[in-house]
């Protein structure tokens, strides 16, 4: 029977936005509508001036498992074609979510499994459930996690990101976080009343120096060290001229002197 739900769930609360991935029958694997569902979201999300922060979890028991094996058996039969046109999809999200002008959290309950883990890695920040486990285990059907090694190579050693990707396995939240995949866990419990507060905690911080922040760390992988050096600089400069950092600065000042 077809699923005639949507893929994708959006929702806004206060300065948030929650896209939910919503194939919860198939623990939300990616398929091509859900893909595209998820690429037209973050741009609205981007035009949005009243999103601060924008969400990425998804329905049921699980964050996602994965890309939709099904799917990808009947590709694998077709056109080079339409495999590269179905695997840019994809890459053109990770590099949505790399150059958003908003932070993106990924919000992991359950598993976060192969392209699901990739999707949580490609975000900017993870949070996730105690119980939550995550894994690259592509290998054990002879595939490779071939897009997110860009990511994933920056969040952890080299050394670590071969043994993730080689032996497959499978691991804790606990781990994930000292791993450098996941920035906070959270009791399950009261996972959904912490994850929320901590994405309304990051909407209350500014925008303007988010944006400045995130847009300079993720332009210096590809700088030597001077040319980071004076690209933070350049920043520096800018971020002294917002409206945010002027009326910063006048705040501490006023409460010094008072």
């Amino acid at each position: 029977m077809t699923d005639q739900r949507e893929p994708l769930l959006y929702a806004v609360s206060g300065a948030v936005a929650r896209l939910t991935l919503n194939r919860p029958g198939k623990r939300n694997a990616l398929n091509a509508a859900l893909v595209g569902a998820l690429s037209g979201a973050l741009e609205r999300a981007e035009r949005d001036a009243s999103v601060k922060v924008v969400e990425i979890t998804g329905a049921g028991a699980d964050f996602c498992a994965g890309a939709d094996l099904s799917e990808l058996r009947d590709l694998a039969a077709s056109s080079v074609e339409a495999n590269l046109a179905d695997v840019d999809a994809l890459a053109s999200v990770f590099l949505q979510i790399r150059t958003l002008g908003k932070p993106v959290v990924a919000v992991v309950q359950g598993r976060a499994l192969a392209g699901g883990c990739g999707l949580a890695t490609a975000c900017d920040l993870v949070v996730a459930a105690r119980s939550a486990t995550f894994g690259y285990p592509e290998v054990h059907i002879g595939f490779v996690p071939a897009m997110v090694m860009a990511i994933l190579r920056r969040n952890v050693s080299e050394k670590r990101a071969f043994e993730l990707i080689t032996l497959g396995e499978t691991f804790a939240a606990p781990q994930a976080e000292r791993l450098g995949l996941v920035n906070r866990v959270f009791d399950d419990e009261s996972f959904a009343e912490d994850a929320a507060a901590f994405s309304t905690a990051l909407a209350e911080r500014s925008g303007t120096a988010i944006l400045l922040a995130k847009r300079l760390l993720y332009e210096q992988d590809s700088m030597g060290f001077e040319a980071a050096i004076r690209a933070g600089a350049d920043v520096n400069v800018l971020a002294r001229m917002t409206d945010d950092a002027r009326a910063g600065v006048a705040r501490f000042l006023n409460r010094r002197d008072s």
